[in-house]
């Protein structure tokens, strides 16, 4: 209780003296809010509102449940998830943060995961989309095509540890029904021995199909409704933190950070140039790639990628509370996904620098100049590029699930002999 009474005090206090500094600094507030304003209008609203619309439909007319019963043979013994984790997953890393939270906390409002299963999603399916890191982080931060192997394999290669790691999450809790328990939900069906996987996933399909009973226009109306009052939070968030990092600018607070975090790099055999982008990253990832790509030119190149390869996983505070906005109300908590992010973080800087010669080293680096173009063609090639993509995810997931399924009854076949 007097915990949580000095923590609502503190937050006034911070509340207050906002609210002074934009009283004082009224145009660079100003400013701030329409920059943040032009990044949510001009890049996250065309980016993520189709994404949001398209997951509500699909999880309306069944396709989601279709792909869990599908995918369940690969997503239980890796990341102890069920299948439909894996059409998460997929959408996850196409369309970047923070569709993977948006499709977990649905997915937790229709009973098909646990929470703790919820946690393990939600903390390695929020990542940056390959658009972003290919066109706009590798051409058009660094002006350099070829970062973007290396920043891809580390950033997602990475997150999949991540979720390898988030698997023994929750394991040793008690018996909570809500914790580790498994919800008996038509994405992890177990048809008797003379159905195949894929007529039990059809039966799933069609089951949730009939369960939601929405016509397509009703679905149609609130998936539109439900996805632009999340893209509105979204925008506000966006706004909220340019307008904090400009008032922090102002009053000197992140010139105070620039140089506690310059000593902390320096000590860590770091340059301590690279501070400004790490704090500005902080609170806003696309700030701090850019300020990562812009750092003076007498920093090593494998340094400031790495900067920039912890900045993408980490994710800013601003799309950290986006997820928490998001993830508020299903049960599902904050800390996990915070700790996951931090994680991510170290081990996507770590893997970047150990993959640094092996990669730039050979000619592989050249396989990123054209995915990067995408980034920066007109957006209608940019979505084709993503759709594209998406397909190819679920169709790896989906070979390496029935491959896991094949050697499954194999080695039962060979046992029983």
């Amino acid at each position: 209780m007097i915990l949580n009474k000095h923590a609502g005090l503190l937050l006034g206090g911070v509340v207050a003296g906002c609210m002074m500094l934009m009283l004082i600094h009224p145009m660079g507030s100003l400013d701030a809010a329409l920059r943040g304003l032009a990044v949510w209008w001009d890049v996250l609203f065309p980016s993520l509102f189709p994404f949001f619309v398209i997951s509500e439909i699909m999880l309306g007319f069944g396709i989601v449940h279709l792909f869990g019963a599908l995918l369940d043979p690969l997503m239980r013994p890796l990341f102890n998830i069920p299948g439909s984790g894996g059409f998460v997953a997929a959408m996850g890393y196409v369309s970047g943060y923070p569709v993977g939270a948006k499709l977990t906390a649905k997915l937790r409002e229709q009973n098909m995961i646990s929470r703790v299963e919820g946690e393990r999603l939600v903390a390695f399916t929020t990542s940056s989309d390959p658009i972003f890191l290919l066109g706009a982080v590798s051409v058009g931060f660094f002006h350099d095509a070829s970062l973007g192997l290396v920043l891809a394999l580390a950033h997602y290669g990475s997150g999949l540890i991540v979720g390898l790691l988030m698997a023994f999450h929750g394991r040793s809790g008690s018996g909570d029904p809500d914790g580790d328990a498994t919800l008996p939900a038509a994405s992890a069906p177990t048809g008797g021995p003379g159905h195949g996987r894929l007529r039990t996933a059809l039966n799933a399909m069609a089951e949730a199909r009939r369960s939601d009973g929405r016509t397509l226009g009703e679905l149609l109306k609130s998936a539109v409704a439900s996805s632009l009052q999340l893209i509105i939070v979204v925008g506000g968030l966006v706004v909220f933190f340019n307008v904090l990092m400009e008032l922090l600018a102002q009053a000197g607070v992140m010139s105070a950070l620039f140089s506690m975090t310059g000593g902390l790099l320096s000590l860590a055999g770091f340059p301590q140039e690279l501070s400004a982008a790490l704090v500005s990253g902080l609170f806003e990832v696309t700030l701090g790639a850019r300020s990562a790509g812009e750092a003076a030119g007498g920093i090593p190149l494998q340094f400031k990628a790495a900067a920039a390869a912890f900045i993408l996983s980490w994710g800013g505070l601003s799309v950290h509370a986006q997820v928490a906005s998001i993830l508020n109300g299903t049960g599902l908590r904050y800390i996990p996904f915070m700790l996951a992010r931090l994680v991510h973080a170290l081990l996507a800087t770590g893997l970047l620098l150990l993959l640094w010669k092996p990669v730039t080293g050979s000619g592989l680096a050249a396989w990123s100049a054209l995915p990067a173009a995408y980034g920066l063609a007109a957006p209608q090639t940019a979505w084709i590029s993503s759709l594209r993509l998406f397909g190819l995810l679920l169709a790896i997931l989906l070979v390496l699930s029935g491959l896991i399924l094949t050697l499954g009854r194999l080695r039962r076949l060979l046992v029983r002999r």
